[in-house]
């Protein structure tokens, strides 16, 4: 039987790894002097791996577009997005975040999104909460939502007042 779990094996099986490959083809047996090497360009570094089509990277947040309607926070597994109830915004703990998307997808007017940013470990928990992004910019790809897979079903009070 053909389902959806052994078409995703079947396309794993064929696309490259989403994973970065080890730096270097071949286990060295100091990594510092591998680095030094290839800081001077005697050996050549394997180059990352592109960011995946639907990645689901750091959540940023526009607090001007946000209405404070505060499904995000009711919406999120992790409570990773706390309310504040002075500026009648949200506020995100990043290090907190599993990285769901659910409040993306649960946002009426869409001012949180998914970046392809990846790089987030810090030492300093202050710098893993987001209070303000800004807008998304144009030029820069951003992670776009997934389409819902199952179809909207009209109802027929739905259907008689549009007819």
């Amino acid at each position: 039987m053909l389902n959806r779990m052994t078409l995703q094996i079947l396309k794993q099986v064929v696309e490259k790894p989403f994973t970065n490959l080890f730096p270097v083809p071949h286990m060295p047996d100091n990594l510092g002097e591998v680095l030094k090497a290839a800081a001077e360009g005697r050996v050549q570094i394997n180059p990352p791996v592109e960011v995946p089509k639907h990645f689901r990277g750091k959540i940023a947040y526009n607090k001007e577009k946000c209405i404070g309607c505060r499904l995000c926070t009711r919406v999120c597994p992790a409570n990773a997005i706390t309310y504040i109830p002075e500026e009648k915004k949200v506020m995100v703990h990043v290090d907190r975040c599993c990285f769901c998307a659910q409040c993306t997808e649960i946002c009426p007017v869409q001012c949180l999104w998914m970046t392809e940013e990846f790089l987030i470990s810090s030492y300093d928990r202050k710098a893993q909460v987001v209070v303000d992004s800004g807008k998304k910019a144009e030029g820069v790809p951003q992670v776009e939502r997934i389409p819902s897979e199952t179809p909207r079903v009209e109802t027929a009070a739905s259907e008689a007042a549009s007819s």
